[in-house]
């Protein structure tokens, strides 16, 4: 069973009156069976500061109180549907095909914003706006309590080369003209975001580091949660665009610093 609630787009439960002179962010909240952190975000994301924002949520059919949640924030929701998919990356498939905004960024259920006016620091040095915008991420706990940043930090100056040591931006801490963004390629059931932030990449110099903390996401996710596989998708893509040999000899400076973190920090 399919059902689908479309209405006209609103920026945080207003009529569609855009600021003509900021870009639109849709934001993509994907979720399933997770109603404590899907209202999180989307409370997260209705307090943000700036005024251009559509958020869309795709949920996959869940069968406990997702949907109560939905339909009590349906006036500060663009778009939503839920449906039966196939996974992660089907869900934000969905998504993108649903996005009209500038930019799109995916704040999936129980991410969160890291401030209220983080969405209007991003934009604050327009109107040369950049094809893509990048940051660093705050790791929580259950309790949202923040454990430190990211293993892997974002480097001063990004490109699709960069990707060759690791995943240096985390997939909530980057934001994409929806123009460069492909949709995602369901060969990898666990890693299809690191190869998509790549081909974003790969089609633009126009990046810019905002030199701030973009996200806030739980510690544990769908990538640790499916470590091995995540891993062997992630060699793959990355021996896709730089070849083999060169990527099975990066992995061995990158082995040794996950675990030199891991037996320092107790996390990866």
């Amino acid at each position: 069973m399919k059902t689908i609630i479309k209405g006209g787009f609103r920026n945080n439960g207003s009529d569609p009156v855009w600021e003509s002179k900021l870009p639109v962010v849709s934001i993509i909240t994907v979720v399933y069976n997770d109603a404590k952190g899907l209202k999180r975000t989307l409370q997260n994301i209705q307090a943000q500061s700036y005024p251009n924002i559509e958020h869309i949520v795709i949920d996959g059919a869940s069968t406990d109180e997702t949907l109560e949640v939905i339909r009590n924030a349906d006036d500060k929701i663009a778009y939503w549907q839920t449906e039966q998919d196939k996974g992660l990356y089907d869900a934000m498939n969905k998504g993108l095909k649903a996005a009209s905004g500038d930019y799109v960024w995916f704040m999936n259920a129980g991410d969160l914003i890291h401030k209220v006016d983080t969405t209007e620091q991003i934009f604050s040095d327009g109107p040369n706006y950049a094809d893509i915008y990048y940051g660093d991420t705050m790791v929580v706990n259950e309790l949202y309590e923040q454990i430190g940043l990211r293993r892997l930090r974002p480097p001063v100056q990004l490109n699709w080369k960069s990707f060759r040591r690791g995943m240096l931006v985390c997939h909530q801490a980057i934001l994409v003209k929806r123009e460069l963004a492909d949709t995602y390629n369901l060969q990898y059931a666990h890693s299809a975001d690191f190869d998509w932030v790549i081909s974003a990449l790969k089609k633009t110099d126009k990046i810019r580091n905002t030199g701030i903390i973009l996200a806030s996401f739980l510690d544990g996710g769908h990538s640790k949660q499916n470590i091995s596989p995540s891993l062997k998708e992630r060699f793959h893509s990355m021996s896709s665009h730089y070849g083999f040999f060169p990527t099975l000899i990066r992995h061995i400076p990158i082995a040794f610093r996950f675990f030199r973190f891991y037996s320092k920090e107790g996390r990866f």
